[in-house]
């Protein structure tokens, strides 16, 4: 089963990735992570990914896709949530070719619909664990009083920098702007479902996991 999780920053995708990585064996592509392994590899292409980082330009869509491609080919697993990409309509039909070279399908595109104003108040309190990736929230979800990660015991927490209320904005407007589209793309093709990304967590994993069980 492969599935894009939509949605703007900050509205749970990767939280309700793991959950899914944990429950149904599934691998979490995100390209973020794909680029910074990518550079220590050593692969052909990894060395392209360092060279192109290394002169500061952006790494194309024909190398985003051939480190998706690689994981299909090497990474055993019962599917693939797709996070952070694909980021525009051009990435979605590149996409759509390579799980058709693959002798795969997109089984869904769950979109996680949030409340822009709420958004910028959970993005601007959160902190992660520098260990496991899990999050918190100064007002929601505070760091535990002895200061260890209530689901790995790390030490080690980090604030992103960009999430401030006024870097936030822009990064919601790119996502607006460019990624936004893809919600028309996929409901003509009869793959997209909306949740409701504000809700409790657990609440977001069960309409995710209906929505799984129904495809």
């Amino acid at each position: 089963m492969n599935i894009i999780l939509l949605g703007p920053p900050g509205a749970g995708k990767g939280t309700q990735a793991r959950r899914l990585v944990d429950a149904r064996n599934m691998v979490q592509l995100s390209t973020g992570d794909m680029l910074r392994a990518a550079q220590s590899s050593g692969t052909e292409i990894g060395k392209k990914v360092a060279g192109v980082m290394a002169r500061g330009e952006l790494v194309t869509d024909e190398i985003v896709i051939g480190l998706i491609e690689e994981q299909f080919s090497t990474v055993k697993a019962d599917g693939f949530i797709f996070d952070g990409f694909p980021r525009t309509l051009a990435q979605a039909d590149a996409l759509g070719h390579l799980l058709a070279r693959a002798g795969q399908k997109l089984d869904a595109v769950i979109e996680m619909k949030v409340d822009d104003e709420a958004l910028v108040a959970r993005v601007t309190g959160r902190s992660t664990c520098a260990n496991c990736g899990e999050v918190y929230h100064d007002v929601t979800k505070p760091q535990p009083a002895d200061g260890k990660c209530s689901n790995c015991g790390s030490t080690e927490f980090t604030h992103r920098p960009d999430d401030n209320e006024e870097s936030f904005r822009t990064r919601l407007l790119a996502y607006y702007r460019d990624t936004s589209p893809l919600i028309g793309y996929y409901y003509a093709k009869g793959q997209h479902v909306a949740v409701d990304g504000m809700a409790e967590i657990d609440a977001v994993a069960a309409a995710i996991r209906d929505i799984l069980d129904k495809s």
